[in-house]
């Protein structure tokens, strides 16, 4: 689902800087990280005693493209001003793609990012996917997290939603698109065909076709590797949780009240592994809730990335 935040004003005064093509070659396909692309969303004024940057990491079929907006406003929002970047996972967006995909290998991704980056700390946000691979990097990489926010998923269960997942990657793989089309009515095209193989959910339909993309011979293409991601679906589903590792930062959890992805009776749990965490739920907001409610979002989010740790 993309963000349409037209209830936002956004300040223009703004640098976004992007990384859409990736400089490492995965020749091999062994099971090393692979160079991330991103975008970075930086001020014009100078960054007070250069707080750590916040990394977002978007869920399954989505890119660092979804979360533009929101990135302009916690650049904007964030006490002190803090560096915003934005990854496309490997598989996805601009970013690589590998046969092999699991959460340890995106913790793994994440890891070599910060290095080649010369970080030594961040804050990290993931939604879905990208929450659990966020859980498992903190888990993995304590001294890496400034601050963990994991935006709608849990460590301990998997929503039902999961099994809909070979549906509709291999409802994107049937789709038929002529080469002579504009990628616009390209998508009006796959669009159809979606809606008529009964994917009746427009905003899902939408958010899927924004993978479509136009290849220079002007067939057409998913920016996502939907092969990889099916073979590893497995993978995308059970989250690697070690019985005893616990992360001791502050985390944040926020769920939406009509989702099922973190489910209450998962709290006990999650406070043993994270128990320096706080879970909120926004009202009436479902799995896209950063999309669904951004102000409520933004909201819960700025308080806990702008409060100060105490030493």
């Amino acid at each position: 689902m993309t963000l349409l935040l037209r209830s936002l004003k956004v300040p223009k005064l703004l640098n976004i800087n992007k990384r859409p093509f990736c400089t490492r070659q995965n020749k091999d396909f062994s099971l090393e990280p692979v160079n991330l692309a991103y975008a970075t969303y930086e001020g014009t004024l100078t960054l007070e005693n250069n707080p750590h940057p916040l990394i977002i990491m978007h869920g399954l079929f989505g890119s660092k493209s979804n979360w533009n907006t929101l990135c302009k406003v916690f650049q904007q929002k964030t006490n002190p001003q803090r560096k915003i970047i934005a990854v496309d996972a490997r598989n996805h967006g601009d970013s690589p793609h590998d046969p092999h995909h699991s959460y340890e290998l995106l913790a793994l991704d994440l890891k070599d990012f910060l290095e080649n980056l010369g970080l030594e700390k961040a804050s990290i946000l993931g939604h879905s996917m990208g929450g659990r691979a966020a859980m498992l990097f903190a888990l993995k990489y304590p001294k890496l997290v400034e601050k963990l926010i994991v935006v709608d998923i849990s460590p301990i269960s998997t929503s039902p939603d999961i099994s809909l997942m070979p549906v509709y990657m291999r409802a994107l793989q049937s789709l038929n698109i002529p080469s002579n089309l504009t990628l616009s009515r390209a998508r009006l095209a796959a669009d159809l065909q979606l809606n008529e193989s009964g994917m009746k959910d427009k905003g899902l339909r939408a958010f899927l076709l924004t993978n479509l993309i136009q290849k220079q011979d002007g067939s057409f293409d998913w920016r996502i590797n939907l092969q990889a991601l099916l073979m590893n679906l497995d993978n995308i589903k059970r989250f690697p949780y070690e019985k005893g590792t616990t992360f001791e930062g502050p985390t944040l959890f926020i769920g939406g009240t009509a989702s099922d992805y973190i489910r209450r009776s998962d709290i006990p749990e999650i406070k043993k592994i994270f128990p320096n965490s706080d879970i909120q739920y926004i009202e009436g907001a479902g799995h896209w809730l950063h999309s669904e409610k951004p102000t409520e979002f933004l909201q819960i989010s700025l308080e806990f990335l702008n409060r100060q740790l105490t030493s």
